[in-house]
């Protein structure tokens, strides 16, 4: 590592690579201008976003000297504070943005391992991942990453360590800052990580240092009900969104004839179970794809594989009969077999089918779906395996 190295050698460092730091404040003006201090030691560009604070912090701002300063009238969140700081930053023309708190919790001295990192791989949304088994860590802290990280992982298939830390390096030029992220609080930096996950960016973690201060000292404006509250909602709403619309996107864009040719080559043709498992796996997925369950097929089509230990990816696979362009065909399905059931006529067209319409006729959707999803199931499991029974026979 090169902590040794001079101002002047970090000044113009940050300069080529187009860095500017960004300090969030709200009601920090005990810690502000120290923290201002630690990084004018490694960056020349410094803003700071007062957030409507009510100390001292804009007497401390108007002392200082080259030093961009966006100012909220009223507090309105970090959140707000970052995506403004973000926006502002693309738009003057910077590369990077290294996002650090203001309450002294991270240590400057702690970018020169952020300049590391981007060297080695450009664009990259990187995340300073804090030592969560340290003594002052508090607890709450603790289990709102551990809770986070786990619907991180969920929501982008991407494992970190840390995913609530505010200490981070984004790569401006490839986010939509200005058109992204719709929370103002803390849950920002959480929707922040996802959409950049989604839209292709890599994120990574790198170890960095932090200071809890004792108790009687700490300075926060977390509320850990409030707050909480709205990460969960944030995340019931990205894993509609995932299961939606991301994982079939994703489905799609692997769908090349290569990438089909190696998916049975491993899967089927050279795959060590046998036809009736392969089956069994095809049957699970389309059933679940079918079963109004909606939002949670994939997870609850990963979890019964899993348990029932079928073949995963071909069970995801087969569920992805869900995608989109087939819902109106699978509603209208379910309904028209529930009314067959029921005795009922059928009054929906296909080209009026919404989930609105649905609604209005719920208990033949809901009887007719089971059905259709086990009749659809079995007469994809007949074809399947046929089909294998002849392919793999030949292959032999």
């Amino acid at each position: 590592m090169k902590e040794s190295q001079s101002t002047a050698y970090w000044h113009e460092k940050l300069k080529q690579l187009g860095i500017i730091v960004i300090i969030p404040s709200y009601n920090n003006g005990k810690t502000l201008a120290d923290v201002i201090e630690s990084v004018r030691s490694y960056a020349p560009d410094i803003l700071v976003v007062n957030d409507g604070s009510t100390d001292e912090t804009a007497g401390i701002l108007s002392q200082e000297a080259n030093l961009q300063v966006i100012t909220h009238p009223a507090n309105r969140g970090k959140g707000v504070a970052l995506k403004h700081g973000l926006c502002h930053a693309k738009a003057q023309g910077f590369r990077y943005a290294i996002t650090i708190d203001s309450d002294e919790q991270h240590f400057a001295s702690d970018i020169p391992s952020f300049i590391e990192a981007i060297e080695k791989e450009p664009d990259t949304l990187l995340v300073g991942s804090r030592n969560l088994a340290s003594d002052n860590m508090p607890e709450k802290n603790t289990f709102a990453n551990k809770f986070s990280n786990f619907w991180f992982t969920l929501e982008t298939g991407i494992k970190l360590q840390d995913t609530q830390s505010g200490y981070r390096l984004y790569p401006l030029q490839q986010m939509n800052v200005d058109k992204w992220y719709y929370t103002a609080k803390y849950e920002f930096e959480l929707e922040a990580l996802v959409f950049a996950a989604w839209g292709d960016i890599a994120v990574k973690n790198i170890p960095v240092h932090v200071y809890y201060p004792p108790q009687e000292e700490r300075v926060s404006h977390f509320r850990p009900f409030r707050d909480f509250t709205r990460i969960s909602i944030l995340n019931t709403v990205l894993v509609f969104i995932t299961f939606l619309w991301i994982i079939p996107r994703n489905f799609f864009r692997k769908l090349t004839w290569k990438n089909c040719k190696r998916f049975f080559s491993e899967h089927v043709t050279h795959s060590p179970e046998s036809n009736l498992r392969i089956t069994a796996a095809i049957v699970l997925g389309v059933f679940m794809g079918i079963v109004p369950v909606w939002g949670y097929q994939m997870l609850t089509t990963l979890f019964l594989a899993h348990l029932l230990r079928l073949n995963k990816v071909i069970a995801i696979v087969a569920a992805n009969i869900s995608i989109p362009p087939m819902i109106p065909f699978l509603l209208y399905g379910s309904y028209a077999t529930g009314c067959k059931v029921l005795g009922d006529p059928v009054n929906l067209h296909l080209n009026e089918l919404s989930f609105a319409n649905v609604k209005s006729v719920i208990e033949q959707y809901l009887i007719g779906s089971i059905i259709f999803a086990v009749v659809c199931s079995l007469v994809a499991g007949i074809i399947s395996f046929a089909l294998l029974t002849t392919c793999r026979r030949k292959k032999i």
